[in-house]
């Protein structure tokens, strides 16, 4: 069996895909995408164009359109347990939620009293807690926010806690944090740092912590590193395997860090989302498109 725009590494690459999984590409124009989440209900995808300060939608019945504008620069998103949208802004420097009424409220916004930096991407567990990154990439120019110094002065991983409103930071010794997700089961966070997106030196890596009782972070350790390009976002199947980003293609690697395989794609790819009525379509936006193919496989994130 030969696959188009497929690399395989290891044999098991070859049981995640079907006899005509093929990438499609579905529509251009943005600048550069981030944030796909996916909506069962209409069967279709919203995702962020970040410079042109948008988000875009796209099902396989109408197209292409733009959902909102201007967005506030959100960069990442995802849903929470009654299906609100829950958005990164680097333009208000918060999380947001969008209700079902299409009004959108600040879910948080500060850490001890002092503005976040630029929320960039975010996951609810199942216990409806929001866990999310930020690093300053909305604040470091006027190109995906509104460039202001740090009032934190550090990037950390949050934890938030919407029933107590508490906020706390589950780990501080990020360069620049940036894509994560949990394990099917949640006994695991996977976390990238991009580091190197402004240093040559810098991270360009995958880590996987220990969540501690729903609440913490220990034995975080390396993961993956992530070559060519930067783990910008990823997500992960049933089986654990998890497929991020990188400067040429999604790679795949099993549950324990071992690459199996590349989907390859001809523009930089910032992030993934699982979707579709059987959950085995993974998105990519890259740079200006969407691209989609469908898999052997099932992503977990809820609903």
């Amino acid at each position: 069996m030969s696959w188009e725009n497929i690399e395989i590494l290891d044999p098991r690459m070859k049981d995640l895909l079907l006899p005509d999984s093929r990438l499609e590409r579905h529509c251009t124009g943005a600048v550069w995408s981030e944030g796909p989440v996916y909506f069962s209900e209409g069967d279709y995808i919203l995702w962020s164009d970040i410079p042109n300060n948008r988000m875009l939608r796209w099902s396989q019945v109408e197209g292409m359109s733009v959902y909102r504008e201007p967005s506030n620069f959100t960069n990442g998103h995802t849903r929470d347990r009654e299906g609100r949208l829950v958005s990164c802004e680097h333009g208000g420097r918060r999380i947001s939620r969008t209700e079902p009424d299409g009004s959108v409220v600040c879910v948080v916004d500060n850490y001890q009293g002092k503005k976040l930096n630029s929320p960039n991407d975010v996951v609810v567990k199942s216990d409806g807690t929001i866990w999310f990154t930020d690093p300053p990439y909305g604040i470091m120019s006027n190109e995906e926010g509104y460039q202001a110094e740090s009032e934190i002065g550090a990037n950390y991983v949050y934890r938030f806690d919407p029933a107590k409103e508490d906020l706390s930071v589950v780990a501080d010794d990020f360069d620049k944090p940036n894509g994560l997700a949990f394990s099917p089961d949640e006994s695991l966070l996977y976390i990238s740092d991009t580091g190197a997106s402004h240093d040559p030196e810098g991270a360009h890596h995958i880590r996987v912590f220990d969540v501690i009782n729903g609440k913490s972070l220990a034995n975080g350790r390396v993961f993956a590193v992530v070559d060519p390009g930067l783990a910008d976002g990823f997500r992960l199947d049933t089986h654990g395997n998890l497929y991020t980003s990188s400067e040429d293609s999604i790679q795949v690697y099993t549950a324990a860090g071992d690459r199996i395989g590349k989907i390859l794609v001809p523009e930089k790819i910032a992030n993934c989302t699982f979707g579709g009525p059987e959950k085995n379509r993974l998105f990519i936006v890259a740079s200006s498109s969407l691209y989609s193919i469908t898999l052997n496989t099932r992503g977990v994130q809820q609903p």
